[in-house]
C-alpha cells in the first residue's frame, strides 16, 4: 500500500464520527485539502486491475507465485527443552524476475531480548484482557542458534552462504541469479529452546501431569514470501501480524522419546514403526465410524502398553502437500481419539483427529472432534469442500492458533474436572476457528502480516454460522457476527479502521478490528443487503478462485461485486476503510390528507411522510416496523441507495387508510446501531380536553 493512503488511514482513524456530515470528508494527502464526497463513489484505493489480478477479482492469465519445498529432520530434547533441526530449502522461482538472494522468517527471534517487538513494547497496561497478557507479558527469553547456512548445487555440493541477519528475518546470498523457472537449495541447521511464555504465544511447553507436553509452532526458518504486490514480503514479525508463507511440500522427520505420541501437520508415513498393532487396529475402526473412537484411551495414557516395543527414541515420519506450513506437537500424557468423516457417501475419507491431556477432561472427549466435523460440514457448504487428508485439534497451553491440517486450542474444565455451558461453548468455538483457519489463510492465503481481516474476519465470520449449525440455540451475544456486540464497540471506541496492518491496529481494537467487526460486517451483507444465496453464490466463487493463492483485499472486495453483480463501493468504504458508525435516527413523522397531495382517496385517505437521519457518518439500508392504531404492524424495507442524493435525510412517503401509532428503526438490531435511543418514534398523546 502506497504511503499517502497509510495517511489517508491514521488521519481518518483519528476523526470523530459523531455528527459528521453524511457526505463523507476525505482527506487527500497529497493535496492537504479537504473535499466533501459520496461515499457510493468509486473507490481510489484499488490497483488498477492488470494480468495477474483482474477486475473481476480473478487471477489474471499471468498469474504466478513462488513454490518452496522443505525436507526437515528434527529432534525433542526433553531435558534441555530444545528443538535442533536440519532443513532442505527447495526454492522454486516462479517469478518473471531474477533473484539474487532469498530472505527466510526467523519467527524465534521474537523471544530475543533485543527484539524490535521486545523493545518497543513500553510498559505493561494496568489492566489486560487474556490476549494481551498473550502478546504483551514476557517472561522468557530465546531465539535461533543458527549452525550453518549453506547452498547446495546440482551436483549436491555444499558450500557456505553468505547471509545476514536483520532481527527476525535473515538474508541468504545466492551464488548466481536465480532466473525465471529454475530452483536453488539452501541447506540451514538450526536449534532452539521451545519457549513457554514469551512474546509470541504460539509455540509453547508446559508441564502437565503425565509429564511434558510441546507445542511447536513457527519453529523452523521458513521463506519469506516474494509476490507481484510486495516483491519481498518482509516485514517485521512483532506479534500481533501473523505470518504469510508460500506452498510447498513437505517431508520432515520428527525424533522424539519413545513414549511420546505426536501430532502434526500431513500424514503420517511409518505408522508401523511409531505406533502399536492395536492403534493402527483402532484407526481403521475409526474411518468407518459416526462417532469418535479412542486410538489411546485416558485409562492408558503414560502407560507403557501404548508404544512400541523397544529402547531409545521414535522417528515419526510426515509429509504434506501443498501447504503453506507445518506444525506439531508432542507429549507422553496425550489421550488420542478419531473418527472418519466424508463429504458423500463412499466419498473420500478426511481422518479427523483430538489429542489432549488429563487436564482437557471431561470436556474434550466429549466435544473436540465433533466440533471438528462440524467445521468441514459447515465451511465445506459456505466456501469448499476441505481438500486436504486430515485435520488435528490438540489441546495445551496454546488458547487457540491454526497452522495447515493442525489446531492448538485452550478451553480447559477446573482442576475438578467440572465445567459450565459456557466452557463447553468456548471450545466448540475455539475448534471451530482454528480449525476454520485451514479455509482462511491457509489455502485462500492472504498476507496476514498486513490483513488480519482477511483470515480472521472471513474465517470468524463462517465461525459465526459454524456455531449456529452446532448449536441452533447458541447465544447471541456469543456469535463473533453479532451486530449487537459489535455496536457496543463502536459506541465506546471507534479505534481505527479494518483497513490499518496488523501490527498498526490499537492493541485494544485489534479483537474487533481483525475478527468481529468484519465478521459482523459480512453477516450485515449476507443476511440484510445481498440476501443468503445471492452472498453464498458470491463468496463461494471468491474462495475457489483463490485456492492456493495469495489474494490482497481488493481481490475480495471485486470478486464479491462481480458475484453480487453489484457496486458495495458504499459498503466497503463505510465498513472497512473508515471508523465510523452507524446511528440511523426517525426525527419525525406527519400525516396529510390523501386528497390534499392526489386529489383523492384512491390509495388510502392519508399520506405519512416519516423523516429519517444517518447521524454515525457511514450509510446502511433502513429497516422499520410500523405499528398501527389497529394493532397491526408492517415491516419496510428501504436499501441503502435512499442515501445516495442526500446522505444526511431522507423521507419516505406512504399511502395508507391506517393510522401510524409507532416506528421502531432497526427492529432486528441488524445494522449495529450505536444509538438506540432515536430509533423510535410515538404518536404523542391526545391534548386533553379542556
Amino acid at each position: 500500500m502506497r504511503v499517502t493512503i497509510r495517511l489517508i488511514l491514521a488521519l481518518a482513524a483519528m476523526l470523530p464520527f459523531a455528527g459528521q456530515a453524511a457526505a463523507q470528508v476525505w482527506l487527500n494527502a497529497d493535496t492537504a485539502k479537504k473535499v466533501n464526497q459520496s461515499n457510493f463513489r468509486a473507490l481510489e484505493d484499488w490497483p488498477a486491475p492488470n494480468d495477474l489480478r483482474r477486475a473481476s477479482g480473478a487471477p489474471g492469465s499471468k498469474y504466478w507465485q513462488q513454490q518452496v519445498d522443505y525436507k526437515i529432520a528434527v529432534s525433542l530434547d526433553t531435558t534441555t527443552h530444545r528443538l535442533n533441526g536440519s532443513e532442505v530449502v527447495t526454492y522454486h522461482n516462479n517469478s518473471p524476475d531474477k533473484l539474487t538472494y532469498l530472505w527466510f522468517q526467523l519467527d524465534q527471534n521474537i523471544e530475543q531480548a533485543d527484539s524490535r517487538a521486545a523493545m518497543s513494547a513500553g510498559a505493561l497496561p494496568k489492566q489486560m484482557s487474556p490476549m494481551a497478557r498473550r502478546f504483551l507479558m514476557s517472561n522468557f527469553e530465546g531465539g535461533y542458534t543458527l549452525a550453518r547456512v549453506q547452498l547446495i548445487d546440482a551436483a549436491g555440493k555444499r558450500t557456505d552462504a553468505r547471509y545476514s541477519l536483520n532481527g527476525t528475518q535473515l538474508k541468504v546470498n545466492l551464488a548466481a541469479p536465480l532466473g525465471t523457472g529454475q530452483a536453488v537449495k539452501v541447506a540451514i541447521d538450526w536449534s532452539h529452546e521451545v519457549p513457554n511464555g514469551g512474546r509470541n504465544g504460539r509455540g509453547q511447553k508446559e508441564k502437565l501431569k503425565d509429564g511434558w507436553e510441546y507445542e511447536n509452532a513457527q519453529w523452523f526458518p521458513r521463506a519469506a514470501v516474494y509476490d507481484d504486490v510486495n516483491g519481498w514480503q518482509n516485514n517485521q514479525f512483532m506479534g500481533m501480524g501473523e505470518f504469510y508463507l508460500e506452498f510447498g511440500n513437505y517431508d520432515v522427520s520428527i525424533t522424539v522419546p519413545r513414549d511420546h505420541i505426536v501430532r502434526s501437520t500431513g500424514m503420517l508415513q511409518n505408522p508401523a514403526e511409531v505406533l502399536t498393532a492395536a492403534q493402527r487396529e483402532r484407526l481403521n475402526k475409526a474411518w468407518v465410524s459416526d462417532t469418535p473412537v479412542y486410538i489411546v484411551s485416558p485409562e492408558e495414557i503414560a502407560t507403557p502398553a501404548i508404544r512400541p516395543a523397544g529402547k531409545g527414541n521414535l522417528t515419526w515420519r510426515f509429509t504434506a502437500q501443498n501447504v503453506r506450513d507445518f506444525s506439531w506437537a508432542s507429549s507422553r500424557g496425550f489421550a488420542w481419539d478419531a473418527m472418519g468423516f466424508r463429504y458423500a457417501k463412499g466419498g473420500r475419507l478426511i481422518e479427523l483427529h483430538s489429542v489432549y491431556p488429563r487436564e482437557a477432561m471431561p470436556l474434550w472427549n466429549k466435544i473436540s472432534t465433533k466440533a471438528i466435523k462440524q467445521t468441514m460440514v459447515t465451511y465445506g457448504r459456505m466456501a469448499f469442500e476441505y481438500p486436504y487428508p486430515q485435520a488435528s485439534n490438540v489441546h495445551g497451553t496454546v488458547g487457540g492458533m491454526e497452522y495447515p491440517m493442525i489446531a492448538f486450542c485452550g478451553a480447559r474444565p477446573r482442576p475438578d474436572g467440572t465445567y459450565d455451558k459456557s466452557l463447553e461453548y468456548g471450545l466448540i468455538s475455539v475448534t471451530i476457528h482454528e480449525v476454520g483457519h485451514n479455509w482462511f489463510p491457509m489455502i485462500v492465503a492472504s498476507d496476514e502480516r498486513m490483513w488480519t481481516w482477511m483470515d480472521e474476519g472471513l474465517n470468524s465470520f463462517l465461525e459465526h454460522y459454524g456455531s449456529i449449525d452446532f448449536d441452533k440455540d447458541w447465544p447471541s451475544m456469543r456469535l463473533p457476527g453479532s451486530a449487537k456486540s459489535i455496536a457496543n464497540y463502536m459506541r465506546s471506541n471507534p479505534g481505527v479502521p479494518i483497513m490499518q496492518h496488523s501490527d498498526l491496529n490499537l492493541r485494544n481494537t485489534f479483537g474487533a478490528n481483525g475478527y468481529t467487526k468484519p465478521a459482523s460486517g459480512l453477516v450485515i451483507l449476507r443476511e440484510r443487503v445481498a440476501g443468503p444465496a445471492a452472498f453464498d453464490d458470491a463468496f463461494r466463487g471468491y474462495s475457489q478462485r483463490w485456492m492456493f493463492k495469495k489474494p490482497q483485499p481488493a481481490d475480495f472486495f471485486r470478486s464479491m461485486e462481480d458475484g453480487l453483480g453489484e457496486s458495495l463501493n458504499w459498503f466497503w468504504r463505510g465498513w472497512f476503510y473508515t471508523a465510523y458508525a452507524n446511528d440511523q435516527a426517525v426525527t419525525g413523522v406527519e400525516r396529510q390528507a390523501a386528497k390534499d397531495v392526489l386529489g383523492d382517496e384512491s390509495k388510502g385517505t392519508g399520506y405519512y411522510r416519516v423523516t429519517l437521519e444517518q447521524k454515525g457518518g457511514i450509510v446502511m439500508p433502513v429497516e422499520m416496523d410500523l405499528t398501527y392504531t389497529d394493532g397491526t404492524t408492517e415491516r419496510v424495507k428501504l436499501p441503502a441507495d435512499i442515501w445516495r442524493t442526500n446522505e444526511k435525510v431522507f423521507t419516505w412517503g406512504k399511502f395508507t387508510s391506517k393510522e401510524i401509532s409507532q416506528v421502531v428503526l432497526d427492529p432486528d438490531e441488524a445494522f449495529a446501531d450505536i444509538n438506540r435511543g432515536n430509533n423510535t418514534w410515538k404518536k404523542p398523546a391526545a391534548a386533553p380536553l379542556p
